[in-house]
């Protein structure tokens, strides 16, 4: 193991954030974060996929002896969109090289616990490196082993095969036979639901498109919270676009693109979960699903500032002391400062 920069956080020797990672140096990666970094992060986890492989998430939390919410980001449902788990890999880096230093990521982690599952549909995602690039499903067979994969972004029980999803297994929105009917469904679907009243946020990362998208999908009418949903996403599209000049769309999916039904973000809100997103992240479909390495880093900067301001949003919401505890802490220390120099 080696320390970047002589900081406090430690990654593993050699490993590079500016470069597309295979599903065993991802797990290794996750191994290799929790083992150097065990005051902050721990690996729990999840279930096993049709495949048989385990899902792990990481759990980014600063001791304490409070309760504290739930941030939740998954990267990788969909198997070609190759940015969004380089992504979830960035974003923990970030967090772990400035939680000391920085005083957003600071406050955030007093109140809120980060949960990231850097990649949802691993035997897709294994697939579309060993055998076919832009496979976007699952891997699970159906009609006698002559049909493979689910569309799990269409399988979640959000009025599930309703409208934008296909019931025909050959399709690449294949709904699957029933709500959560795939492994990796049900076993994100019963976790969240056992923390449901505690997650406050739920971010889910795809490509491409470069959008915010707000719920519903299913359907036109608007999430009641529309108001603050597109406040703290139209936050987020400035802040991100003040880092590389990237310009992102934000609103409702199926007023800005389609309708689509059972996904993972309308399921979310329906469970109850205030603040839920899908992020498009580049491009705009110059490359597509085939981002080069050289767009990983201002990719993953600007998605990190988007992210960022959208915790900071829910953080000040639901805990609005927070920022103001930790100044009239700094403020008490600086008196103290003061008034021991006064007497020295």
């Amino acid at each position: 193991m080696t320390r970047k920069g002589g900081s406090h956080w430690r990654v593993p020797e050699g490993y590079s954030y500016t470069v597309y990672h295979p599903m065993e140096e991802i797990y290794h990666w996750m191994y290799q974060i929790k083992e150097s970094n065990h005051e902050l992060v721990t690996q729990h986890y999840l279930g096993m996929t049709y495949e048989n492989r385990p899902m792990y998430y990481l759990k980014i939390s600063q001791p304490s002896n409070k309760a504290k919410k739930v941030i939740w980001m998954d990267c990788g449902i969909h198997a070609r969109e190759w940015i969004s788990p380089a992504f979830c890999q960035w974003f923990v880096k970030e967090i772990l090289q400035n939680y000391k230093t920085d005083p957003k990521i600071k406050s955030f982690l007093q109140n809120l616990d980060v949960y990231i599952l850097p990649v949802l549909n691993i035997d897709g995602y294994i697939y579309s490196w060993t055998t076919e690039r832009l496979w976007r499903k699952s891997r699970s067979a159906h009609v006698n082993g002559t049909c493979f994969g689910t569309d799990l972004n269409r399988n979640f029980n959000g009025s599930w095969g309703s409208i934008g999803a296909s019931h025909n297994c050959s399709s690449l929105t294949f709904c699957g036979t029933g709500p959560e009917s795939e492994p990796e469904t049900k076993a994100v679907a019963r976790f969240v639901e056992k923390r449901k009243s505690d997650v406050l946020c739920f971010l889910t990362i795809h490509s491409y498109g470069q959008y915010i998208l707000t719920p519903y999908g299913y359907k036109t009418d608007l999430a009641s919270n529309h108001q603050d949903l597109m406040e703290a996403a139209e936050k987020a599209a400035v802040a991100l676009k003040e880092k590389h000049g990237t310009n992102f769309t934000v609103g409702p999916t199926s007023l800005l693109l389609y309708k689509n039904s059972g996904s993972l973000r309308d399921w979310a809100h329906m469970t109850g979960i205030p603040f839920s997103y899908t992020l498009e992240l580049r491009d705009k479909g110059a490359y597509g699903f085939i981002l080069p390495p050289d767009q990983i880093q201002p990719t993953c900067e600007e998605t990190t500032t988007a992210v960022m301001t959208i915790i900071e949003y829910v953080n000040q919401k639901y805990f609005p002391n927070s920022a103001v505890a930790v100044t009239s802490g700094s403020l008490w220390l600086w008196f103290i400062v003061l008034f021991t120099r006064m007497l020295s």
